[in-house]
């Protein structure tokens, strides 16, 4: 069928990229980008220290060494000002994650990156609409690698995922790579995958497209509730940088009682996740990189003390203000 180019041409135009490629989900993706710039074995590349494993998964599964940068402790999303120190003669690319769903400083990123001449990636998985300076997630690097997972802004009711990009030899080298390494049936130029995007999924996502950004206006309004009903708790709210337009794929909030928290919460009847318990250079999946607890200090506070408050487009308002109430009846009993 048609199902595919069809949702790839409509996601291409929403995010404001040149092309789009279905592919089987957001780790491939980003996997797929690395692999399709040539990126691998004795090369670096740039991560944040704080995000899902995914981001450094991509990078390893290409051969490459993820070297971890520390976060803004406002925004959560990697720090433009310690980029420069954590380039060395092998880095090849900087993956930028918008974290949450909120747009990392890609104005900084991109600077840096010329200056060096690397490639910069997104890792929009959790941003799906979101904008810096006026310009969409998915059009904002050379590449980006996102995430149709069911529980993301934009999910399908399975694994999905895309790569945007404004080059067009790149999207041909990734949409090669995600088929076997073959343009032409049966002819198979390169050592690829089977990574492509299942023609009921894309069916299913573009029916579910012209009504991402009702959702995204509806998140909006719970987080912009939460940050005016949970102001004077002893919270850390999240902070919106001046130029970023988040999509909420989470509402994340930091608290020093965070445990306890939670488990008030959970007794009110809330349910809450944390986004992400370990941070990855603390996995056993990268133990092999020596780095001890202490060594990433800004992104271990984080994981130790973020919470996930209920988000979504199926979230009323007055059940936001359920998850106020517990959240105050908890601090009120010091």
């Amino acid at each position: 069928g048609q199902e595919v180019s069809a949702f790839e041409q409509a996601f291409a135009q929403y995010c404001g990229s040149r092309h789009a490629i279905g592919v089987s989900n957001g780790l491939d993706a980003l996997h797929l980008i690395l692999r399709a710039m040539e990126i691998g074995a004795g090369d670096e590349v740039i991560v944040p220290s704080n995000t899902y494993i995914a981001t450094w998964l991509a990078v390893t599964q290409a051969g490459a060494l993820p070297v971890p940068v520390e976060p803004d402790p406002i925004t959560y999303n990697i720090d433009p000002a310690r980029l420069e120190a954590a380039i060395t003669p092998r880095t090849k690319a900087i993956m930028a994650v918008h974290l949450y769903g909120q747009p990392a400083n890609m104005a900084a990123v991109m600077a840096i990156a010329n200056q060096y001449g690397l490639k910069v990636i997104e890792d929009a998985a959790q941003a799906h609409g979101a904008r810096h300076q006026g310009r969409r997630t998915g059009a904002l690097a050379h590449a980006a690698g996102f995430s149709f997972y069911p529980g993301k802004n934009l999910g399908a009711l399975g694994d999905g995922g895309a790569v945007t990009t404004q080059d067009d030899a790149l999207a041909e080298r990734v949409r090669m790579l995600a088929n076997y390494g073959s343009k032409v049936k049966y002819q198979h130029e390169q050592q690829g995958y089977n990574c492509r995007l299942d023609e009921l999924q894309a069916a299913l996502l573009a029916v579910k497209l012209p009504h991402l950004d009702a959702d995204i206006t509806h998140r909006r309004q719970i987080a912009d509730f939460y940050q005016r009903e949970l102001a004077g708790l002893p919270l850390v709210l999240p902070k919106v940088r001046a130029g970023a337009e988040p999509v909420w794929h989470l509402y994340v909030v930091q608290s020093e009682r965070r445990d306890a928290l939670q488990q008030a919460l959970a007794t009110a009847g809330v349910g809450t996740l944390i986004h992400y318990p370990v941070p990855p250079h603390r996995q056993g999946a990268y133990a092999e990189l020596n780095l001890p607890e202490g060594s990433l200090p800004v992104a271990e506070a984080i994981h130790r003390q973020v919470l996930s408050l209920p988000m979504g487009p199926t979230l009323a308002l007055e059940h936001a203000a359920v998850v106020v109430q517990a959240c105050r009846d908890f601090f009120a009993k010091g």
